[in-house]
């Protein structure tokens, strides 16, 4: 009684933690607001973007409450009122997160600016001092909701295997948000983004984020919408799928009788017990990122990434050491530290991976720039060919950390539950993928507040020198946000590959035994779920490119109008001034109609083929999975070398600015915008959503008897 007592009270860690990180959010939020926000000029820009941005989100905000209500009525009547109401409480957080994450990098961008006047360091201070506040208000909110609905419905309570759906439905909120942020915000970014630089740059051979482009603030907003609030949602749901999914292994493990006592409660509380030190690491890492020296500017955020990696190495050492030494039945636990630790290990390894593949200092990058010298056409061709590469080492690297994680993990226990404890590994090495999410969305979101930064500087004609700063700053932007799009979709492949083992665990443990799963390559319902599996991806990144086609049509058609009708506007004449309202309108309204659909069919579509067969569904898990992990590492890393070829021959390589294989580059540059950040990114949740609703519905296909498919067949 009094082991299982102390037991579960380290559950209570993660709250306190997350309170804590809250705290440090809040102090780091304040310090920003607090910094020069530069002159008139600059504070009329940077409210142009807060306005449009706010106003973009509220009106998602709006869209999605229907969609919620809905959902939750649905959850309530076929799952449980607790359910709906974790359903609930998972969305609303995820709103708050991406909320104060946006609200703080609008006003982060022109105190950027202004602070790159007094030299590189303080710039880089407040730029990544207002991406932690997003990164640390994500991982706390996430882990004070999942954590407080798992201590009060799980820990010390008898009747597990009945109250995990409710929990379940908590990620099932998070994944639902995070898909319509990711699809809505990437629809929007890259509509203003294309558009603006077709126009602009390759038509009318003015500057990037020039003033007078009427699309430049619609891009700037996009870029807050898209990669602060949209990646914010991302790995929010992410990390809490990943919490989630060991502790739905641990009550599947309890109820089988395969775990008792202190070590029942210890592999429930573990996982939060992690994350709770990893927010803990996250904010110890905050006082490595800093410099004075503009060419060690990636060293510095690597050093926070790599320190905060360090301690939550160790922790999770001490934490599996203490579980060894209080474990009533001899369990050898220490093994679960080569799980977690192979899966932290993965996630840095395919972060400097991607690096290598989109960072215009290594071979990739550099040979698509020198393939512009040749056309449009060649810089399609290799760009494509590098993105194709760029999947086969995060496949290996992925693999082996699964391999390696679930190996460890039957080394815990007896023989009778290896199976069950490899699994459970496999879990924990989604976790300590993700463990340093704070960071990670820290990282990533400094980048759009530099790339406002910069636009800020060119739009209120500040001294060169400035621009070169905000340029040094958003140089490194670009390769972390790759970077961050790298780890989220292996953090993706792992969560979703522990949650669908979570599905098939409960499945098998609750139907009858000729109702069960039988993942067979012999079961033709099994094949038939593969295809369709394999097949969404496809379908779902077909969606998102061509909502990014019309709406950068409508921004194209919008700027030239423009640029045509308002008298002196190309020209530059003193007092006038573009549009730019019209274009924040488009973009706006073609993100909120272009998103519903997909976000739908993500939801609805594992439903309806758990209804028909569950056989049929664990295949369609299956085939998400594979493609959409390889599908959305092509994507993003394609993305991401164009991008950076183009910055690459804007440094003066090959011509530089303005130079044929500088044009070629832009078009290349604007293909892989919507790749890089909307369709990658969307398909990556894609592959969560699907699982952790099919997770979630999972009482509902028992009441079935697996399917009306079997009952019919049966």
């Amino acid at each position: 009684m009094g082991e299982d007592f102390v037991a579960q009270s380290l559950a209570w860690l993660a709250p306190i933690a997350a309170v804590i990180g809250l705290g440090v959010a809040a102090y780091l939020a304040f310090w920003v607001l607090k910094q020069d926000p530069g002159n008139e000029r600059m504070q009329h820009l940077s409210g142009l973007v807060q306005k449009g941005a706010t106003a973009f989100l509220f009106a998602e905000y709006r869209a999605l409450i229907i969609f919620a209500i809905v959902v939750a009525i649905i959850l309530g009547f076929a799952i449980s009122p607790l359910t709906a109401a974790a359903f609930l409480t998972g969305g609303a957080l995820s709103v708050v997160a991406g909320y104060i994450g946006m609200y703080v990098a609008t006003r982060a961008n022109s105190r950027t600016t202004q602070a790159a006047t007094t030299g590189i360091a303080k710039a880089l201070r407040v730029a990544y001092r207002s991406g932690l506040t997003m990164g640390l208000t994500v991982a706390s909110l996430g882990l004070l909701g999942l954590s407080l609905w798992a201590i009060v419905l799980l820990v010390g309570n008898v009747n597990l295997a009945h109250n995990i759906e409710a929990v379940d439905g908590f990620v099932m909120g998070a994944s639902s948000i995070a898909l319509f942020a990711r699809v809505g915000g990437g629809i929007y970014t890259k509509a203003a983004d294309v558009g603006a630089d077709l126009v602009g740059k390759v038509e009318a051979g003015i500057p990037e984020d020039d003033p007078r482009n009427p699309g430049v603030i619609a891009d700037n907003v996009g870029d807050n919408v898209g990669d602060v609030a949209g990646m914010g949602a991302d790995l929010y749901e992410s990390y809490a799928g990943a919490i989630l999914a060991p502790m739905a292994l641990a009550v599947a493990m309890t109820a089988g009788q395969l775990i008792t006592g202190v070590d029942a409660t210890l592999a429930l509380v573990l996982p939060l017990v992690l994350a709770a030190g990893g927010i803990i690491a996250s904010i110890l890492g905050l006082f490595a990122v800093n410099t004075n020296d503009s060419s060690k500017i990636h060293k510095a955020l690597d050093r926070g990434t790599f320190l905060t990696s360090g301690i939550v190495f160790v922790l999770i050492l001490l934490v599996v050491l203490l579980w060894q030494s209080n474990s009533g039945a001899g369990l050898k636990t220490i093994w679960f530290f080569g799980s977690a630790a192979a899966g932290l290990a993965a996630g840095l390894a395919i972060g400097k991976i991607t690096e290598y593949y989109t960072s215009y200092h290594h071979k990739p990058v550099k040979k698509i720039a020198q393939a512009s010298e040749s056309g449009y056409a060649t810089n399609i061709i290799e760009g494509l060919s590098t993105g194709m590469l760029s999947t086969v080492m995060p496949a290996i690297v992925l693999v082996a950390a699964v391999a390696i994680a679930y190996v460890c993990g039957m080394q815990v226990g007896g023989a009778e539950a290896a199976v069950q404890f490899g699994v459970y590994g496999v879990g924990l090495s989604a976790l300590g993928m993700l463990t340093t999410t704070a960071t990670t969305v820290g990282v990533d979101a400094y980048g759009p507040v530099a790339d406002n930064a910069g636009g800020i500087a060119e739009m209120a004609g500040l001294p060169p020198e400035i621009r070169e700063r905000t340029d040094q700053l958003d140089s490194v932007g670009n390769t972390t946000a790759a970077v961050a799009k790298g780890f989220a979709v292996s953090s993706a492949a792992l969560t979703a590959l522990a949650l669908f083992v979570a599905f098939k665990t409960n499945l098998d443990a609750k139907l009858p035994a000729d109702a069960g799963l039988n993942i067979d390559l012999a079961n033709p319902f099994v094949i038939v779920g593969v295809i369709i599996g394999a097949m969404m991806p496809f379908f779902f990144g077909a969606m998102t490119m061509g909502a990014v086609s019309r709406a950068a049509n409508a921004m194209i058609i919008e700027i030239r109008r423009q640029f045509r009708e308002i008298k002196g506007l190309l020209q530059g004449e003193p007092g006038v001034e573009p549009d730019t309202e019209a274009c924040v309108r488009i973009s706006t309204q073609a993100a909120l109609k272009e998103m519903m659909l997909p976000g739908i069919l993500a939801v609805v579509i594992p439903v309806v083929l758990g209804i028909l067969d569950v056989n049929i569904l664990a295949g369609f898990l299956i085939g998400v999975l594979a493609a959409g992990f390889l599908m959305s590492v092509y994507m993003a890393n394609t993305g991401g070398a164009w991008d950076n070829a183009k910055k690459y021959i804007e440094t003066g390589a090959h011509g530089g600015k303005g130079s044929e294989a500088h044009k070629a580059a832009v078009v290349g540059d604007t293909v892989g915008d919507p790749f890089k950040d909307t369709s990658g990114p969307s398909i990556n949740i894609l592959i969560k959503v699907v699982t952790v609703v099919s997770l979630v519905f999972v009482p509902f296909f028992i009441t079935l008897n697996g399917g009306f498919l079997h009952g019919i067949l049966s």
